[in-house]
């Protein structure tokens, strides 16, 4: 705890929405007699009175929207969408938030070569590393304020229920707020995550720029904010015991199904690509079909192949971006960039539907039949096309040590309907737990969304569902802490087994 008030720590005593929270930096780690409760010590009975503050949680969602606030979609003030893309200037705003609030609660924060934020509670051990909850603070450029924003502000929420309620834990427990998670603005999703696992170099990652039209670097934007971190970004330098991560379900799977919470068990595989198609510009009044070069026209031709060819191979193919030059209405376009995204649960699926995409597209580019897909279409003269593989993401399975501690810790807020009320569930997207679980025990809870809807301003998961998705979380954290203590876990990390 810092010796003198921070500018952070007069923010929060002069707003009202948090003033009544100073007690809790005393709370946590007072020297007063007062009992104190101890995971390791604690029977079910009170391990489950511990409960998180709807409201309290709410307000933080609601309150840092403020920063990147997006498209109106409702009448209510908090009706509005998200665009805070990563190491913007709203997203610093809410990094400086994230830094008060923490440090505000007694934790030590420790900002990385990534931007990558942690903030770190003491236990009453030090001798292993902290058990992680995190997620992300920035969206999408048309998101919504649930993705990512829920699964942070839900880890403060657990560090004021542990404030407030005077627990110690075993072990250090902490929030991280990982950057880039969305890959919307530098365009590998998940990257820092990455590069503190050790699965992407930081030279790859610092360089990336900024998608169309800008021209900044992840690592410019970093040192713009005052959030290029001197710790190296690398699970070595800031290990972690496990990681936790809420999130909205992003599908309709949980709300179709009237079921509260997913219990993920792992996430499918996913890749990107940039592919380039290469014609002629011509005009549009004076050259006929048979002597164009179209690169759009080829292009529309693969998106739409893409489509069939994941119907077929019960995947899934996307494509989100598309550039055109010289973008003019009287001239076929001789240059086209698009982005696919292909996924499906298992590596092997991937495997064959990019072998399927790499020599359907080269047909479809030098002017051959595939599928049918140019009926009724007046051949022209080929194209070229080429491919920029951006970003692998292979299938995850989650540790069975944390998936057992979500799954207690559903049955602990759920009651006897807990059965009916959870869902083991596989992650259709991809989450920064996908590269902590290749270093540690990590597992995911799932609420529902809103008509599935996500990645866009109308994401909708309602108070109760985040309140219950954060009990889990807070529950879940515990549940590990006291495992650790007791040395109930199956995974070595190099640290003696439960350390």
């Amino acid at each position: 705890m810092a010796s003198k008030t921070s500018e952070g720590e007069l923010m929060y005593a002069t707003d009202p929405i948090f003033s009544r929270r100073f007690d809790a930096l005393e709370r946590a780690f007072s020297s007063s007699p007062r009992w104190q409760l101890h995971t390791k010590e604690m029977n079910e009975e009170t391990l489950s009175s511990l409960k998180v503050n709807q409201s309290r949680l709410m307000e933080d969602i609601h309150f840092t929207s403020q920063w990147g606030e997006g498209q109106k979609w409702g009448s209510a003030s908090t009706e509005t969408g998200m665009s805070r893309l990563s190491l913007s200037d709203a997203d610093k705003k809410a990094r400086d938030w994230f830094v008060q609030a923490t440090q505000a609660l007694g934790c030590n924060t420790t900002i990385d070569e990534m931007g990558n934020i942690f903030a770190v509670r003491p236990g009453i051990r030090n001798d292993g590393p902290p058990t992680f909850v995190g997620s992300h603070l920035d969206t999408q450029p048309t998101g919504g304020r649930y993705d990512g924003i829920l699964g942070v502000t839900a880890g403060v929420e657990m560090l004021r229920v542990l404030a407030d309620n005077w627990v110690e834990t075993e072990y250090p427990v902490g929030v991280v707020n990982w950057t880039n998670e969305e890959g919307a603005r530098f365009p590998i999703s998940m990257v820092s995550s990455g590069v503190w696992s050790g699965h992407i170099p930081l030279s790859t990652a610092h360089s990336l720029r900024e998608v169309h039209p800008g021209t900044a670097t992840l690592s410019s934007e970093l040192s713009r904010i005052g959030y290029l971190g001197t710790v190296p970004a690398s699970h070595n330098a800031v290990p972690m015991a496990a990681h936790f991560e809420l999130h909205i379900e992003q599908g309709p799977l949980l709300e179709s199904t009237s079921r509260k919470i997913g219990i993920v068990k792992g996430v499918q595989a996913y890749r990107w690509y940039t592919v380039t198609v290469t014609g002629q510009d011509c005009h549009t009044g004076t050259t006929d079909f048979e002597n164009r070069a179209d690169a759009l026209l080829a292009a529309a031709k693969m998106i739409l192949h893409s489509h069939r060819l994941a119907t077929a191979r019960g995947a899934l193919a996307s494509t989100g971006i598309l550039n055109l030059k010289p973008g003019s209405t009287n001239t076929v376009p001789g240059s086209v960039r698009f982005s696919l995204d292909i996924r499906a649960p298992a590596d092997s699926t991937v495997d064959m539907l990019e072998a399927d995409v790499l020599a359907d597209f080269a047909r479809i580019a030098a002017g051959e039949e595939v599928d049918g897909i140019s009926d009724g279409c007046t051949p022209g003269r080929p194209c070229e096309v080429s491919f920029t593989t951006d970003s692998v993401s292979p299938a995850v399975k989650f540790h069975p040590d944390c998936i057992h501690a979500v799954t207690e810790a559903a049955g602990s807020a759920l009651g006897p309907e807990a059965e009916k009320l959870t869902m083991e569930m596989v992650s259709g997207a991809g989450h920064d737990s996908v590269y902590t679980s290749k270093r540690v025990p990590t597992s995911m809870i799932f609420v529902p969304c809103r008509d599935g809807i996500s990645h866009n301003p109308r994401e909708y998961t309602s108070p109760e569902d985040c309140a219950l998705g954060a009990q889990v979380l807070l529950q879940a954290v515990l549940r590990y802490d006291r495992m650790r203590a007791e040395r109930r876990l199956t995974w070595n990390t190099g640290w003696q087994v439960g350390a």
